[in-house]
């Protein structure tokens, strides 16, 4: 009987927090890909090639050769696309409806809020050319309300939803940095342990290393 060869995914990206989640789901769901570099430094996610793939002009965004039906597909949003790869291979995005609305609550809050106000932090606490002590006060104490609700939730549970799932991903690749942020962890033990746990992972390791 003849077999299909899986092609490569692929994977237009940069290092940031949003641009590593999806490197690590494909090494966590044992999927080949080809990471496609989108210097965002040099404004290169506003070529039109890559805008076809983004129309926001954002990374990340994946171009599958095998998608549903066997024709490609190209998808954008990185909450997206983590939805997308779990729902293609089965991989850390249950198909239960009860634990997959668990998974989703926790990955649109941090796709709708963690990701945009930590962003917010990092750009005016390091980046900004002018420092505006309103805005830099107003991120930081709105991450940490948002670190306290990641901590609450993590003192009973071992991860976010019911088990290791994309929405730890999403969530883990923006508090590796909660230094830049204004946190620090010393009083956010549960998030220590989880943080700790996840980094420990090999394919949590090797998607931070593939860009």
């Amino acid at each position: 009987m003849a077999t299909t060869t899986a092609q490569p995914i692929d994977l237009y990206t940069w290092s940031t927090p949003n641009g590593w989640k999806i490197p690590i789901m494909l090494e966590e769901c044992g999927l080949p890909y080809r990471v496609v570099p989108v210097n965002i430094g040099k404004g290169e996610q506003m070529a039109p090639d890559f805008l076809a793939i983004s129309p926001n002009n954002k990374i990340p965004a994946i171009v599958d050769p095998q998608g549903p039906g066997g024709a490609p597909i190209s998808v954008f949003e990185s909450g997206a696309i983590l939805q997308y790869l779990g729902r293609k291979t089965g991989c850390l995005y249950p198909a239960d409806e009860r634990a997959r609305t668990a998974v989703d609550q926790w990955l649109f809050w941090q796709v709708g809020g963690l990701g945009p106000m930590l962003g917010q932090a990092h750009h005016f606490r390091i980046y900004a050319q002018e420092k505006i002590p309103y805005a830099i006060d107003r991120f930081t104490e709105e991450a940490k309300r948002l670190y306290g609700v990641l901590d609450r939730r993590l003192a009973d549970h071992e991860y976010l939803a019911d088990d290791y799932s994309i929405a730890d991903i999403a969530t883990l690749t923006w508090a590796k940095f909660h230094e830049k942020q204004g946190i620090a962890l010393a009083d956010l033990p549960h998030v220590r342990r989880w943080l700790d746990t996840l980094l420990a992972r090999p394919a949590v390791q090797r998607g931070l290393g593939a860009i």
